[in-house]
């Protein structure tokens, strides 16, 4: 029997679902995962722990789309992992994240619909969120969840527009004030 992460990512990445039907679950997930972010940092301090079930239903996300969660979250969190390539819906967890690390991921990640969030302002300063970004993009390292965003796709935030027409402009301001504010030092 499949673990909860397996059934999760075969059908998030490889051949589970038809390329509508991943379309439609990427268009799920990414809002469910942008509420779920705008919980979690309302207060980065709080730490949430129980079962996976019990946490799932506390954000208001099914069990299958809390696993992509999850998944996401894992690298940014404080000091520890998740058990997620054995979990069950009974599996205790624990989200206590790491802002700093959490920003960059999403940076990273180039989720400019999560790093985005205006709860970041209360969180991080103006000038650290823009140190971590460009401290990002200087890596070079690119972590792609899922397949490239083209100008003509479906935006990954859910709006249902076009991503030109959506978030690539922010994305690509977000890129040029990084890369003025690099140059101003």
């Amino acid at each position: 029997m499949a673990t909860l992460l397996e059934t999760w990512r075969t059908q998030a990445y490889g051949n589970g679902l038809s390329k509508a039907d991943q379309e439609k679950l990427w268009q799920e997930y990414f809002a469910l995962e942008k509420g779920f972010y705008e919980e979690v940092l309302k207060d980065p301090s709080h730490v949430f722990e129980g079962t996976v079930k019990e946490l799932a239903d506390h954000f208001h996300i099914d069990v299958f789309h809390f696993t992509g969660v999850l998944d996401g979250i894992d690298e940014s969190l404080k000091g520890y992992h998740n058990p997620i390539d054995s979990m069950d819906e009974n599996t205790q967890v624990k989200i206590e994240i790491d802002p700093e690390k959490l920003y960059y991921n999403m940076v990273e990640a180039k989720a400019s619909w999560l790093y985005g969030l205006p709860e970041w302002n209360s969180i991080l300063t103006e000038d650290k969120r823009n140190e971590l970004y460009r401290k990002q993009k200087a890596s070079g390292t690119i972590r792609r969840e899922g397949k490239k965003i083209y100008p003509n796709d479906q935006c990954p935030c859910g709006s249902g527009k076009k991503y030109k027409k959506c978030h690539m402009r922010i994305d690509q301001e977000n890129e040029l004030k990084a890369m003025a504010a690099e140059a101003q030092q």
